[in-house]
């Protein structure tokens, strides 16, 4: 059965742009458009889309307060159309199941690797589990931590990190809130595209009581520290003297992805072994349960978030059915689970 579409998009261009190029494809059917948000408020109960695409930025309503009317009235599948703006993790907070950055038409095969994008995000997006954003504004305040919560000083030398995927902005976020500042070094594979990654780690530095950043080339892992793998770059840990730091290269896809959760965690694996934490939380297809069964098989302690709080249940249920996942937890209980490990280290 086709995957009916609803186009929301104020410019004519690109809502003819879309409507052709999806209807290209044999599982998407174009329902309907609106020009604006809330031509679409109005739309979407009377069409009844499975899946609506939505341009952040219109005139009049926003395509965030559009979201908030209609993941409370009428909750639906929405994948975002943007360019690089910071207003996407306000749309994917609202309850977005994901984001396409908007084509560089100046780019060779930008608008076709566009197009192919946002049709397997659409394909996603359609059988994804929606958040009430309530729920989870409910589950990150009950996961905020005191500035001075403590962290037992043996764990030090643990190394965690955490990959994921569609959902995984807002999940990784309400696990770095439930965290102490001084939590051991983090590194986190989230896949974005590049300018996404730097301002993703700026906004969990606002918010997070641990630092945040993206990471750089030869940065070092240490406690109170979390670095963002950058859009486009594959990420390893590797060691420099007697500590952890991260390599940032250019690098073909692995599992799909670049940055690839399976990447950074064999790396962490052979690096750190049995002082390390694996955590894989949602996103579709299999990235990273590979590397983590190679992180548990080497030692580490591994954490997968279950199927109800996830978004899309793909990543950790291909973990869990394959052995990698030594312990399951909801989003909100993840910070929970781990500081319970660290302290008896």
């Amino acid at each position: 059965m086709k995957t009916r579409v609803l186009i929301v998009d104020d410019s004519i261009f690109f809502r003819r742009f879309l409507t052709d190029k999806l209807s290209a494809f044999p599982s998407i059917e174009i329902v309907g458009y609106a020009t604006n948000a809330l031509e679409a408020k109005y739309a979407i109960p009377r069409i009844k889309p499975d899946v609506v695409t939505l341009d952040v930025e219109m005139p009049g309503m926003s395509g965030i307060e559009l979201l908030r009317l209609i993941m409370s009235d009428f909750p639906v599948p929405v994948v975002l159309v943007s360019a690089v703006n910071m207003n996407v993790f306000d749309a994917l907070s609202a309850g977005a199941v994901d984001f396409v950055k908007k084509p560089d038409a100046d780019v060779p095969g930008a608008p076709q690797r566009f197009i192919q994008e946002l049709a397997d995000k659409i394909a996603i997006a359609k059988n994804a589990h929606l958040r009430s954003p309530g729920r989870l504004a409910a589950q990150t305040v009950q996961a905020q931590v005191p500035q001075s919560a403590i962290i037992g000083m043996r764990s030090k030398s643990v190394l965690i990190a955490i990959g994921a995927s569609t959902g995984g902005t807002e999940a990784t976020l309400v696990v770095l809130k439930g965290l102490p500042k001084n939590t051991p070094g983090i590194v986190v594979v989230q896949h974005m595209p590049p300018g996404f990654t730097k301002m993703y780690a700026d906004r969990l530095n606002g918010i997070c009581p641990m630092e945040v950043r993206e990471a750089k080339d030869g940065d070092r892992v240490q406690q109170g520290l979390c670095l963002i793998a950058p859009g486009d770059l594959q990420m390893q840990v590797v060691h420099s003297g007697t500590y952890y730091a991260v390599k940032c290269f250019k690098g073909e896809k692995v599992s799909g992805h670049c940055p690839s959760v399976d990447v950074m965690f064999h790396s962490v694996a052979e690096t750190a072994g049995r002082n390390s934490v694996g955590i894989i939380m949602t996103g579709m297809g299999k990235d990273g349960a590979e590397g983590l069964l190679h992180m548990r098989k080497n030692g580490a302690f591994t954490i997968g978030q279950d199927e109800e709080s996830c978004v899309v249940y793909g990543m950790p249920m291909v973990a869990f059915n394959i052995g990698a996942v030594a312990k399951q937890a909801p989003c909100e209980g993840i910070s929970q689970v781990l500081k319970a490990h660290l302290n008896r280290l």
